[in-house]
């Protein structure tokens, strides 16, 4: 019995300590994840650093606090024979150096957060432009410029899980509800700019592994943009509640090399060229001039007449 409270407790405590040990987490959570994924772009990694950053001093600042509450509860308490002072005053020195430390701390973190924050919204230098729009309850993606657009949403193996009543754990669908029937490919190493809108309502297009989420709102463009550095499949969700089925809009990014993802825009290019007008069907030969008229046996007549008058 006391072996298995202990490996209880061990589990617990490994559970816990996933958050200061996990530096590097994948793209996509796993099960029982509890710190945030590092991500493929530089956003992702930004915002990963000023977590840490942000984790590491609130756990100083635990343990000094706490620590501090732990020997005053120990070192002073009744049963020792502590006495509360009843004549304490509050000591200046303690007051500006409870007030001055979180200040410098908020001020330190505040630097790196604001400059990365406003390199997340700079979309200049921007190789291709990519626009997505948020319907009730799908996507749609068009390449600025290179005349490719595609709706993308629910697969249908999902879909048919998801209505069939069966439990999807037993379904075989790894990817069950993350999975769609036309993902959104993207090259790596190009930074790319989105410009995102909707046509009903508010949602959201959140991939986790890029590193941010904007919302798609009607009648307004929202940017932003991704410089992907590693190959991959990363999933995301609409992250506003657009509606009975918000939960069913997945989103898929599939980020290839360059020449890679060149073959797939020529391929999609030639899918959606307009089919080659027909033939001009060859002129109708024209008709034949019609043959003039024999004369007549009454103008034969008339020309006897006429001859011999004259004569």
């Amino acid at each position: 019995m006391k072996v298995g409270r202990f490996k209880q407790w061990a589990a617990g405590i490994a559970a816990m300590a996933l958050p200061v040990l996990a530096f590097a987490q994948a793209a996509d959570p796993k099960p029982w994840q509890l710190n945030m994924g590092r991500g493929v772009t530089a956003q992702s990694v930004n915002a990963y650093e000023a977590h840490m950053l942000a984790l590491w001093i609130c756990v100083v600042i635990g343990i000094l606090v706490f620590g501090a509450m732990a020997v005053a509860m120990f070192k002073f308490r009744h049963s020792k024979g502590a006495v509360p002072d009843k004549d304490f005053t509050h000591s200046t020195k303690l007051e500006v150096i409870w007030t001055v430390v979180p200040v410098v701390l908020l001020v330190l973190m505040a630097f790196p957060a604001t400059s990365k924050l406003i390199k997340m919204y700079d979309t200049r230098e921007s190789k291709m432009t990519v626009k997505v729009t948020g319907f009730q309850w799908m996507w749609k993606y068009e390449y600025l410029g290179e005349n490719v657009s595609f709706t993308s949403r629910l697969d249908r193996k999902s879909d048919e899980i998801r209505q069939s009543g069966v439990d999807a754990r037993t379904a075989n669908r790894p990817h069950y509800l993350l999975e769609v029937d036309n993902v959104l490919v993207l090259p790596t190493d190009t930074k790319i700019r989105f410009v995102i809108t909707a046509d009903d309502v508010i949602h959201a297009w959140w991939v986790p592994a890029l590193g941010w989420k904007q919302d798609a709102i009607p009648g307004i463009v929202n940017e932003a943009w991704t410089e992907i550095k590693q190959p991959g499949i990363y999933r995301g969700q609409c992250a506003e509640l657009c509606g009975k089925d918000h939960g069913f809009m997945p989103i898929v990014v599939k980020a290839v090399p360059k020449a890679e993802f060149q073959q797939w825009l020529a391929a999609e290019k030639a899918k959606n060229a307009p089919a080659a007008a027909p033939a001009t069907p060859a002129a109708a030969p024209a008709e034949p001039a019609p043959a003039e008229a024999a004369p007549t046996e009454a103008t034969n007549t008339d020309a006897a007449a006429a001859v011999a008058t004259a004569g």
